[in-house]
C-alpha cells in the first residue's frame, strides 16, 4: 500500500489499484466556529484535491467535526463515486452509504478481484461520550492478495482495538477470512477540549502503544496528530512513547504529502 498523509485525519490510500481517501479536510488555517466552542486550525494541506484525482473511494470516519469534513471536504464528496461512512451521516448527506458495524461491501478493482470494505467500531472519546460527540467509524480493508489495513477514525478507546484484532485473526468478521492485519491506520493525537472536561477523544500515545501491542506486528501509521490547536501530543511525543515502548521499528511517520509505500 501507498499512504500519503495529506494533513490531520486527510490520507490518500492507494491499494489494489485503488485510490481511497480518509477525512476529507482541506480548508485553510484559521478559527472555525462549532456550536458552543472554536477550533483553531494551525496548518493547511500539503496537496489540494484536484492533486488527488482520480478518488475512488472517502472513507469519513464522521461528518460532525470541522478536523474531519470541512466545507471544501463537503464540496468533494459530490465528485466522489463511493463515500462511506456511518448510517447516521448517510441520513445527513445526499449519497452518503452509511456501513453498520461488522458490515462489509465488495468493491472492483479495476485489474480484477474485489476490495472488501467493513465497517468498524470506534469511539469519539470516554465511555457514553456518544450523546456528545457522535457516533464514528472505523475500516477495515481486505483482500486474499493485499495488506490487511485497519483505519481506526476518530477512536479513543483501546478495549474497540482489542475486539477488532480479536475477531480479524479468529477469522470472526463477516465475509472475511481469519487474517492478521498488516497496516494500521491510527488516528492519534490526544485530542482535547472542554466537551467532556478534557478527556481525550482520540487516542493518547501511550493508549496507540497499548494498541500496536495488540495489533502484533501491523506497522503503525499515525495520522490526526497534528494541525489543530486541540491536539495535545504531537508525532515527536507520539514517536518517544514508541521507542520507550520497544515499538520503534513498527512506526512509519509519514511526511506529509510525501508518499510512504508500506
Amino acid at each position: 500500500m501507498k499512504l500519503t498523509h495529506i494533513g490531520g485525519p486527510t490520507a490518500l490510500l492507494e491499494l489494489g489499484g485503488l485510490r481511497l481517501l480518509t477525512d476529507p479536510a482541506f480548508d485553510p488555517p484559521g478559527e472555525y466556529q462549532l456550536p458552543g466552542r472554536v477550533v483553531k486550525k494551525l496548518t493547511g494541506p500539503a496537496r489540494q484535491p484536484e492533486d488527488l484525482a482520480p478518488i475512488d473511494v472517502v472513507l469519513l470516519s464522521h461528518d460532525q467535526h470541522k478536523d474531519n469534513l470541512d466545507d471544501a471536504g463537503r464540496a468533494l464528496l459530490g465528485s466522489v463515486p463511493l463515500v462511506l461512512s456511518t448510517p447516521d451521516a448517510a441520513a445527513r448527506i445526499d449519497g452518503v452509504h452509511g456501513l453498520q458495524p461488522w458490515r462489509s461491501m465488495q468493491l472492483p478493482r479495476p485489474a480484477g478481484g474485489t476490495l472488501t470494505i467493513t465497517g468498524v467500531p470506534a469511539q469519539h472519546g470516554p465511555d457514553g461520550c456518544e450523546p456528545v460527540t457522535g457516533v464514528v467509524t472505523g475500516f477495515l480493508l481486505t483482500a486474499d492478495d493485499l495488506p490487511t489495513v485497519y483505519v481506526s477514525g476518530d477512536n479513543a478507546s483501546v478495549p474497540l482495538v482489542a475486539e477488532l484484532a480479536e475477531r480479524v485473526t479468529a477469522g470472526a468478521v463477516p465475509g472475511v477470512s481469519a487474517r492478521s492485519i498488516d497496516i494500521a491506520v491510527l488516528f492519534a493525537g490526544a485530542a482535547r477540549t472542554p466537551l467532556l472536561d478534557g478527556r481525550p477523544l482520540t487516542l493518547t500515545s501511550e493508549a496507540a502503544a497499548e494498541a500496536a501491542h495488540l495489533l502484533a506486528a501491523a506497522a503503525i501509521v499515525p495520522v490526526h496528530t497534528e494541525g489543530w490547536a486541540h491536539f495535545t501530543e504531537g508525532p515527536d511525543h507520539l514517536e518517544k512513547t514508541f521507542a520507550a515502548a520497544g515499538l520503534a521499528a513498527r512506526l512509519a511517520l509519514p511526511t506529509p504529502g510525501v508518499p510512504l509505500t508500506l
